[in-house]
């Protein structure tokens, strides 16, 4: 099961209030300002600060 349009409307990065983005390989969620990625573990966001990584 894949994180639903609804789910990622709502959902904004807890440190910038930034859109996330799904990343192409359906690990994570990508804030579009910070690049913060959230990981998603057996379906669910984790979105936590002390568990994102940043990327380029």
């Amino acid at each position: 099961m894949a994180i639903s349009k609804e789910l990622l409307d709502i959902l904004v990065c807890p440190v910038c209030k930034a859109e996330l983005v799904l990343k192409e390989d359906g690990s994570g969620l990508k804030c579009v300002e910070c690049h913060r990625v959230y990981p998603i573990r057996d379906d669910i966001p984790i979105m936590l600060v002390d568990q994102a990584t940043v990327e380029p």
